[in-house]
């Protein structure tokens, strides 16, 4: 068979990570050792974590964190108060599995906002959909949505996420329309 043939059917296939592998694969002299299967091996991983890595970009960009943050590199000094072991305790995300929440609180400045887009983009790596809203404009978007009709689809776009973050509570009072 022709490897153009199968480089068309495997991006037909919509297996353009084990398209790329393969037309690597033939660039490599140092592959033909390598038995089949293991030749395979490397064509089904390459697809595997292909896939994993545009389902982090999908999360990531659905989840329309405000800040580009990592628990990395979160600042444990002792003025800022957090806990390294506490921190690492939320790592693994087991609180979004449980359907836990995650208060954070602190003064103005102290890097609530980063600590809960790190926390975020942490549920994302670790497979779980995730949602950032500013509180103001998410209580103006259910206003809005209650008006207009489209809370239902709101709602469900609300509960598909495992992790809401809504930051900056406090700031916004929530409208006395949303409580009727």
């Amino acid at each position: 068979m022709l490897i153009t043939q199968t480089l068309e059917k495997l991006q037909a296939l919509r297996l353009d990570g084990m398209a790329q592998a393969l037309e690597e694969q033939r660039h490599q002299n140092d592959i033909v050792p390598l038995s089949f299967e293991d030749r395979l091996a490397l064509l089904v991983e390459r697809q595997w974590l292909w896939r994993e890595n545009r389902a982090l970009v999908t999360r990531l960009k659905n989840a329309q964190l405000k800040i580009n943050a990592s628990l990395e590199d979160l600042d444990y000094r002792p003025s800022r108060g957090l806990k390294r072991a506490q921190i690492e305790q939320l790592r693994a995300c087991p609180w979004v599995k449980e359907h836990r929440n995650c208060l954070i609180t602190g003064p103005t400045g102290c890097g609530k906002t980063f600590l809960a887009c790190a926390l975020g983009a942490q549920a994302c790596r670790e497979g779980h959909r995730t949602l950032y809203f500013y509180a103001p404009k998410f209580f103006r978007a259910l206003e809005t949505a209650r008006a207009d009709g489209s809370l239902l689809p709101l709602l469900k776009k609300l509960a598909r996420a495992p992790l809401v973050i809504i930051d900056d509570w406090g700031i916004a009072s929530v409208p006395g329309k949303l409580y009727r």
